[in-house]
């Protein structure tokens, strides 16, 4: 076995580990508010999201896959690249357990994007950076939460009016029903999006090693990428059923408190978000999504019942993970670099 090849099937094991990391990290974007509510225990409710997460593999096309694959340009005839996913892979990991471990929301595709331009400018410069598609990552940062806060709150009055004469017990139980639905269709959501960054890492990966040509499109139906495509969603699922109970009581306790009618708004809100990114091959953040759409739903009983300290604490953590992330890349191929003394 040559060096490269050991590199790459190295890297493509850090790149699903990444995967699962990144499903234990943000299960508590699918659950929280499902859990919040008591609708559904925590290990039922992480078993549920993790089926739909695996199940998001034959609704959307992988179109954030192509935009994260993209994201540095690969020169095929510079193997350092193949060191330059690594080095992202384990700036973005690095983020993420510190932040699981602070109980912190933060983004996972932030980090691996943040990881990936830290670790490509440390050995190319600028100029390997692809600046479109990062700004339209970037974009996103306010973006997403807005657009949840947005779609959570015209939901949250919309059922407000429409079932105003329900009985409040009768309006409960309907919507620890719709829970079900809506945490179905938010997991779909996060699987869809989720798993394509990492299938967009191996892709670029296997580019850099010479293994595919720059304008590969993955599909199912392609013996050659299919597998990209199964390992990603098996492993986001799998991290997704180990759960991550601490982000669980950050998002779906301490930010609001939430009834099952608010559970079903911010979910679906937060559904509507991510398939609209997903289908237009945005990368976006399912924790910032999910705390947007939560904060919306909670702001029409109450503004004040907001937890505004821990809201921005948590926005701090979303503005700092793509530069700290890059920064813990950077570092790590210059160790790389070092340690390999052949580029």
């Amino acid at each position: 076995m040559t060096l490269v090849l050991f590199v790459v099937i190295f890297t493509i094991m850090v790149a699903l580990f990444f995967d699962l990391v990144n499903g234990f990290h943000d299960a508590a974007n699918s659950i929280a508010t499902v859990v919040s509510t008591r609708v559904l225990s925590p290990r039922v409710a992480v078993l549920w999201a993790a089926f739909f997460n695996f199940a998001a593999i034959v609704v959307f096309a992988p179109k954030v896959a192509g935009t994260i694959s993209k994201i540095v340009k690969i020169d095929a005839k510079d193997p350092a690249f193949i060191y330059v996913v690594l080095a992202g892979l384990i700036g973005a990991i690095v983020w993420d357990l510190l932040t699981w471990w602070w109980g912190l929301p933060t983004s996972s595709s932030h980090a691996l994007i943040g990881g990936l331009v830290g670790a490509g400018i440390a050995h190319s410069g600028t100029e390997v950076v692809r600046w479109e598609k990062l700004i339209s990552a970037v974009t996103f940062i306010p973006l997403a939460p807005l657009i949840g806060f947005a779609a959570g709150l015209t939901l949250m009055f919309s059922v407000f009016w429409i079932f105003r004469k329900w009985r409040p017990m009768s309006v409960d139980k309907f919507f620890r029903k719709g829970q079900l639905v809506s945490a179905a269709l938010y997991s779909l959501g996060h699987g869809g999006n989720d798993a394509q960054k990492t299938m967009g890492v191996i892709v670029a990966l296997l580019i850099a090693a010479g293994y595919f040509s720059p304008d590969v499109e993955i599909s199912l139906l392609d013996l050659k990428t299919a597998w990209i495509i199964l390992s990603c969603h098996f492993f986001i699922a799998l991290g997704t059923a180990m759960g991550g109970w601490r982000i669980v009581k950050t998002m779906g306790m301490k930010i609001t408190k939430l009834k099952p009618v608010g559970g079903f708004c911010a979910e679906t809100a937060g559904a509507f978000t991510l398939f609209l990114a997903t289908h237009l091959g945005i990368p976006v953040s399912t924790t910032h999504t999910i705390t947007g759409s939560i904060i919306g739903v909670g702001s029409v009983r109450n503004f004040s019942s907001i937890k505004w300290g821990i809201a921005f604490r948590i926005i701090w953590a979303w503005v700092l993970t793509i530069p700290i992330a890059a920064f813990v890349s950077a570092l790590c191929f210059g160790v790389i670099k070092g340690l390999h003394g052949g580029f």
